[in-house]
């Protein structure tokens, strides 16, 4: 089969696709088709394609595999054909579970709830049930917990191709500067009541 057969079907399984398709399940899906071909080449071909083109869509490297989307600047238009928020909301304390074990795994429960300082079985199988994240293994210390760490849907909801892309913890943490201050005075007060 002609390569450029071979790239119109990738790009017809791309873009039928809901979820983001590696090079290994590409090839699986072609068969023999992928003999003789350089799929990633063909891939990177059809992303060149429509940039290009200045195409509103884009093939993205997310979730370890390759996904059309459109981008970014047309999302608040989107957001106004599906009428609601199409991504997952999540809480606070949610967000603040998944960031701790995202920068941290392969973390164990009690380890995340000494981080955040507060409980979370609750917060902990909201995201499980997400799938957000998953159980990776066993400590190896008394009790043997269960370990904890990010999945593939993590680094798709979030736009990620790998962890490697999460900004630095120093990117991401408030200089003290920024946080507020507590006056000593009230808090003293506060206590005596």
């Amino acid at each position: 089969m002609e390569s450029n057969q071979v790239k119109q079907i990738v790009e017809s399984l791309l873009f039928m696709s809901d979820r983001a398709l590696s090079i290994k399940n590409i090839k699986s899906i072609l068969g023999d088709v992928s003999e003789g071909h350089d799929i990633e080449q063909l891939i990177k071909e059809i992303a060149e394609d429509y940039k290009q083109r200045n195409s509103p869509i884009e093939l993205r490297f997310v979730a370890e595999g390759w996904q059309f989307s459109s981008k970014k600047e047309f999302s608040p238009f989107i957001k106004r054909l599906y009428k609601e928020r199409t991504m997952l909301r999540l809480s606070t304390s949610a967000l603040e579970t998944l960031s701790i074990i995202a920068y941290k795994q392969p973390i164990t429960r009690s380890e995340i709830e000494e981080i955040r300082g507060v409980e979370i079985t609750s917060v902990l199988e909201t995201i499980l049930e997400r799938k957000l994240v998953h159980i990776v293994g066993r400590k190896e210390t008394i009790g043997r917990p269960l370990l904890y760490g990010t999945t593939t849907e993590f680094l798709r909801h979030f736009g990620l191709g790998h962890l490697s892309e999460l900004p630095a913890i120093e990117e991401v943490t408030p200089p003290e500067e920024t946080l507020p201050e507590a006056v000593p005075e009230e808090l003293e007060n506060q206590g005596q009541q």
